[in-house]
């Protein structure tokens, strides 16, 4: 059974800082492209990163500059470190693992920015 499970959301003033963590299991990690996509209240799920098997990267244009996605296929894991956090970027964020055939969503965690 695949699982992905995210960590790391929490409430943060604007200006700072959080590292999401996206722990995944019963897949062959190295081979899946993964993403992070986030959903406000009220708009639609919008992709945040994605990052392929090999490495290669892709941002929102929101978010470029600010946010890094990174993986770390022995311990099966993606990573979205989010700096210079807005009040726009708050939402729950969700872990995506695919290829073309096939995707996968993890349980989603929430990011507040506020003072």
């Amino acid at each position: 059974q695949v699982q992905l499970v995210e960590s790391g959301g929490g409430l943060v003033q604007p200006g700072g800082s959080l590292r999401l963590s996206c722990a995944s299991s019963g897949l062959s990690f190295s081979i899946y492209a993964m993403g992070w996509y986030r959903q406000a209240p009220g708009k639609q799920r919008e992709l945040v990163a994605v990052i392929t098997s090999g490495g290669s990267t892709n941002y929102a244009d929101s978010v470029k500059g600010r946010f890094t996605i990174s993986r770390d296929n022995a311990k099966k894991t993606q990573y979205l470190q989010m700096n210079s956090l807005k009040p726009e970027d708050a939402a729950v964020y969700y872990c995506n693992a695919h290829t073309r055939v096939i995707d996968y969503w993890g349980q989603g965690t929430q990011v507040t920015v506020s003072s």
